[in-house]
């Protein structure tokens, strides 16, 4: 080809290429101002785990004592004490296992190392001793614990259960005027003169002008006494500046996976293909907001199945465009088309999400850690996918076709070829 024909062909070409890239830029930059007005602010809010934030790993052996052996009941029911401490530290989401004799525990956002494994791995033995050093009541015969303040100084508040009332009763009534040795561990925290006897079944312990150390000292009273004695065998923490790093190269595959999705549904569907990216911005926010809602906590696997459920998300959109396509080309009209597209579709669709969403129940209740943070990443993007799908896509679509808008409605859905009915 030579002369005009090929000069036509190659302005032709070169008008395609321009629509391409025009389309490309307006994507980036309808992305770039929808993540730093609804995205990012949402970002912010989420909890983030150890391996994005940073925090403190800490290993605990359980080790062998005259009072107390170390057995397989003795290490679970130790487990559960811990686990009980962390969530009254308010530690988000943290990962507590156990292997042998040992409790290894990731703390996310843990930003005082030292104070945190020292709570952790504390006995929590509390005594209370007459002058003489006889115990009166141990840690057993609480109820409850809590912090106050009395005028401006915090104080532990403590209540008794009804054997404890009983023995603080008889312990207050034979020691009036007299001092009742408080313990931790073996360590005197507080000597309260006794005036008269306190019957009442509640206590406190004085003596703290930090409100922090005083509810530390309430956590470990709740969460009661280790069976079994544990000593810290390493304590490091972990650097956020790794944790950043992740979240940067995070947010770059998310942009670019997302990009790349959003231009192959627009240039590959057209109109219906924008009706799906637009769908898909209302799956990004439904997704993260729900994250936010239920205070999940952000791992870098859980940014994995962030991304991953993105595909997941046009997955549906594909089979229900494709579907439109095939009634179009059948010669139906454009509402018809629509609404026996989606009918034939959501079967399909329903399908396979329930066998996707299977698998993230069983990762889920299976597993532990990050794994779950992907499974419940993954599965929160599914179930927001599957709503956005069958609900925004179609009210969109019919939108469109009732306002008037679609004139070349064929042309349009990427439609050429229509046969006779």
């Amino acid at each position: 080809m030579s002369g005009p024909g090929r000069s036509k062909l190659f302005r032709l070409g070169f008008r395609v290429k321009a629509r391409i890239l025009l389309v490309a830029l307006l994507i980036v930059i309808a992305g770039s101002t929808f993540y730093l007005t609804r995205v990012n602010p949402i970002l912010a809010r989420l909890n983030q785990g150890l391996d994005l934030k940073g925090g403190l790993h800490v290993v605990l052996e359980a080790v062998s004592t005259p009072e107390a052996p170390v057995t397989k009941e003795s290490v679970d029911a130790a487990q559960r004490v811990i686990e009980h401490r962390v969530n009254l530290l308010g530690v988000t989401e943290p990962d507590i296992q156990r292997s042998g004799n040992r409790i290894i525990m990731e703390l996310p956002g843990v930003n005082e190392p030292e104070k945190a494994a020292e709570i952790v791995g504390k006995t929590a033995l509390l005594e209370f001793k007459d002058e003489s050093g006889k115990t009166l009541l141990t840690g057993k015969d609480l109820a409850n614990a809590d912090v106050g303040t009395r005028g401006t100084q915090p104080v532990v508040l403590l209540e008794f259960n009804s054997e404890g009332a009983k023995k603080f009763a008889e312990a207050t009534t034979n020691n009036v005027n007299k001092r009742i040795l408080i313990t931790l561990d073996g360590e005197l925290i507080s000597f309260p003169l006794v005036t008269e006897p306190i019957t009442g079944g509640n206590a406190e312990i004085t003596g703290y002008t930090d409100m922090r150390d005083a509810y530390n000292l309430a956590v470990l009273l709740k969460s009661g006494a280790l069976p079994v004695k544990l000593d810290t065998v390493e304590t490091w923490s972990v650097s956020a500046m790794l944790g950043q790093d992740s979240i940067n190269k995070s947010k770059l595959a998310a942009v670019v996976g997302i990009g790349a999705v959003m231009l192959f549904m627009l240039l590959y569907y057209r109109l219906s293909g924008l009706i799906a990216d637009v769908a898909l911005l209302v799956y990004m926010l439904i997704t993260l907001a729900v994250l936010v809602l239920i205070k999940a906590t952000l791992t870098l696997p859980g940014i994995a199945g962030l991304i991953l459920s993105v595909g997941m998300a046009v997955d549906a959109n594909v089979l229900i465009f494709e579907r439109i396509k095939e009634e179009l080309r059948g010669g139906r009209t454009l509402k018809s088309a629509i609404a026996t597209g989606f009918s034939r579709a959501l079967v399909t669709i329903v399908d396979s999400n329930l066998t996707t969403l299977i698998a993230v129940l069983v990762l889920f209740f299976l597993t532990s850690g990050p794994v779950r943070g992907f499974s419940l990443t993954l599965g929160i993007g599914v179930l927001a996918s599957m709503f956005t799908a069958i609900s925004v896509t179609r009210w969109l679509l019919t939108l469109s076709v009732d306002s008037g808008l679609l004139r070349n409605s064929l042309a349009l859905f990427g439609v050429t070829e229509v046969s006779a009915r």
